[in-house]
């Protein structure tokens, strides 16, 4: 057996802790009404955990509570609705209902600031208007990605309140649009201070997955920051190699697949494109800070992934006269078929466009107007561009067909990945 790892046979699930009080419900779930917290409510609360969503927006409250999801995620609905109905799911805005639940799961991550530095105080600054309703014999269980050492700043928290609180990290491990599946199969890191933190954060978990895997808080601060940040420096390894087979004039995206083909060692290589979305650059940026040697990998992984929209742009001006014609850009999403459009590279695309070409227009088939009402739809953005960017790979433009230039990164259409 791998140390570290525990499944539910070696696991002493059978222990019962000691609480102070009985509580209405299992679970809380506090900043519950987004991404990462949302679907774990509805996984906990449909394996048989009584669950209420603390979020302080009234709208999605409201729309969790009128059974549909605020964002897309497959496969999450039906079950919300079936939830609801049973009774096992409620939401609200009230900050009370935080004192009513045994497990106190807080989703909220370490944001990063204009300059790239982690704000290591934001969870206990979030969490200051919700103690006062702490009790004891909770267990509060910090499940976002947070900078290395916030674990241990919110036990001196708990411990200021003078309350018998157990506090654990189980960092999320999940991809948009694969919750309700990885949330079932993934191994679950769980941390915690004490032997008693780390069995009852397990046995909550193990209502999901039949995995554990052990580490120390700092351990798993760690392990949650380099997974995230391992995937990013892929991915600008990826557009590095891009570039310079590009600026050669040759195809990256068939010289990867000529390399990988049959090839063990170099199966994981990705392709080309646009490495954004809300947590692997803030993650990579919160572990240059922690880093005492200077993460110059780290930083330099930044400046490739950052800086491909301004790549592309450069290269069609050397093709193309941008300051008369109107380009067109295909997806604002950060990620193929998801309807998120946080630390969207399209976006910094399109700024840059903006101040280089005649016109930008721009369209996605799955960012509501609600979110962006730039956006024009797919027919009006191919007929009024003469240059066209793929800047998402939706597979809505797969079928596309066109005489007009495309800048495909992802090369998405299949004609390669030039520019």
């Amino acid at each position: 057996m791998v140390d570290g790892v525990r499944r539910v046979a070696a696991i002493e699930i059978g222990r019962k802790t000691e609480l102070a009080e009985k509580f209405e419900r299992d679970v809380v779930v506090v900043g519950g009404g987004g991404h990462v917290g949302l679907p774990l409510a509805i996984a906990l609360a449909d394996r048989g955990s009584k669950v209420i969503v603390f979020d302080i927006n009234a709208d999605t409250v409201a729309m969790i509570s009128a059974g549909n999801l605020p964002f897309s995620e497959p496969n999450a609905e039906p079950v919300l609705k079936r939830v609801l109905k049973s009774g096992m799911l409620t939401a609200s805005t009230d900050p009370s209902v935080v004192g009513t639940a045994e497990n106190m799961v807080v989703v909220i991550g370490t944001p990063v600031d204009e300059h790239l530095n982690p704000d290591p105080n934001a969870i206990p600054k979030a969490l200051e208007s919700t103690t006062k309703y702490f009790r004891d014999g909770q267990i509060l269980i910090l499940r976002s990605t947070v900078y290395p050492g916030v674990t241990a700043l919110v036990e001196r928290t708990i411990a200021n309140l003078g309350l018998d609180i157990d506090v654990a990290f189980c960092p999320e491990r999940i991809a948009e649009h694969k919750a309700m599946e990885e949330l079932f199969s993934l191994p679950q890191i769980v941390s915690s201070r004490t032997d008693r933190g780390r069995a009852r954060a397990s046995k909550l978990f193990l209502t999901l997955t039949d995995e554990i895997v052990d580490l120390e808080p700092e351990e798993a601060e760690l392990a949650k920051l380099f997974t995230n940040t391992w995937r990013y420096i892929k991915f600008a390894a990826a557009n590095q190699f891009y570039m310079m087979a590009n600026d050669r004039g040759l195809d990256f995206e068939r010289i990867r697949k000529g390399l990988s083909h049959n090839y063990p060692r170099a199966k994981d290589i990705p392709g080309a494109g646009f490495a954004a979305g809300p947590c692997l650059f803030k993650d990579t940026m919160q572990l240059a800070a922690f880093s005492d040697n200077k993460f110059s990998l780290g930083h330099s992984a930044m400046l490739v992934n950052e800086g491909l929209p301004l790549y592309v742009v450069t290269q069609l001006e050397k093709r193309f006269d941008l300051e008369n014609l109107t380009v067109g850009i295909l997806g604002m999403s950060f990620k193929g078929g998801s309807d998120d459009i946080r630390s969207s590279l399209s976006y910094k695309l399109r700024r840059v466009l903006k101040f280089k070409a005649k016109a930008v227009v721009c369209t996605d088939p799955h960012v509501s107007e609600d979110v962006d009402d730039t956006l024009l739809p797919l027919d009006d953005v191919l007929r009024k561009a003469d240059i066209l960017i793929v800047a998402t790979p939706h597979d809505e433009y797969r079928g596309i067909v066109t005489d007009k230039p495309v800048a495909d990164v992802w090369n998405l259409l299949g004609k390669g990945v030039t520019v």
